[in-house]
C-alpha cells in the first residue's frame, strides 16, 4: 500500500493505492499504514485529476481504480461512476438499475444508500453526485 497527501481547496486529502489502482481517497484522513509514494504512478495520475477537476474542469477518468467492497458495492460504484459530471441521480434510479442487475423486481434505496456511504473513493467515484428522491 502506498499513499500521498493532496492538498485540495477542500482541504487535505490522503490518497492510497496498491499496485493496481487507487484504493482510497479521503477527507482530511492520516494514514495508517504503507509507504509515503508521492510519486507511485497511480498517486500522480490522481493528483493531476484532482488538479484538473478543482479548475473546475470535466477530466477524462483515466486513474485505474482498486476499491475494497463487495459485489453489490462494486456495482453500485460502477454506476456511480456513469453519472455525467454536473448532473444528479437519485438513491431510488440506482436501486431500480441495481434490481434489474440483481435480477429483482425491487430494491431498496436505503441499501444503495449505504453501498454510496461506503464509497472508499470519493470525489472520483461521485457519490457527491447522489441526491434524496425530492433532490
Amino acid at each position: 500500500m502506498y499513499y500521498a497527501q493532496y492538498a485540495s481547496p477542500m482541504g487535505p486529502l490522503l490518497l492510497t493505492a496498491d499496485e493496481e489502482g487507487l484504493t482510497g481517497l479521503w477527507i482530511k484522513a492520516e494514514p495508517s499504514g504503507g509507504s509515503e509514494n508521492p510519486a507511485h504512478p497511480v498517486l500522480e495520475k490522481t493528483a493531476a485529476w484532482l488538479d484538473a477537476y478543482f479548475r473546475g474542469e470535466d477530466p477524462v477518468m483515466d486513474v485505474p481504480l482498486n476499491p475494497e467492497g463487495t459485489a453489490f458495492q462494486r456495482k453500485i460504484w460502477e454506476i456511480l461512476l456513469t453519472i455525467p459530471y454536473g448532473e444528479t441521480r437519485s438513491y431510488g434510479s440506482i436501486a431500480r438499475e441495481m434490481a434489474v442487475w440483481a435480477g429483482k423486481k425491487k430494491m431498496s434505496a436505503q441499501a444503495v444508500g449505504q453501498a454510496v456511504g461506503r464509497n472508499p473513493i470519493c470525489i472520483l467515484i461521485p457519490c457527491h453526485r447522489v441526491v434524496g428522491a425530492k433532490g
